[in-house]
């Protein structure tokens, strides 16, 4: 027998042109998907902003006073608890 001299190979063959289309518009859904995806941040971030300037309390400042009353809590839990104070001692009875 003799070497096998075909041509046509088992792979595909694919159009550049098609090819380079599907990419372009792949690469330009990309584009529009991140500014569409910048518009909406924006819009989220100056919406927040504004609502917290809008607060009474400041979230900086909400979060100091609810630290200070769980270390309060904390602190007259563990007394209790080390002082061993029952329910019929608080009661006021």
């Amino acid at each position: 027998m003799s070497a096998n001299t075909d041509t046509s190979s088992s792979l595909p063959t694919f159009s550049s042109g098609l090819l380079i289309t599907g990419g372009s518009l792949v690469a330009a859904g990309a584009v529009i998907a991140l500014a569409g995806l910048a518009v909406g941040s924006s819009h989220v971030l100056l919406a927040t902003r504004r609502w917290i300037q809008e607060m009474e309390v400041p979230p900086s400042e909400l979060a100091r006073i609810k630290w200070a009353q769980a270390r309060s809590a904390a602190t007259a839990g563990a007394a209790a608890w080390q002082n061993g104070v029952s329910t019929r001692d608080t009661a006021g009875t």
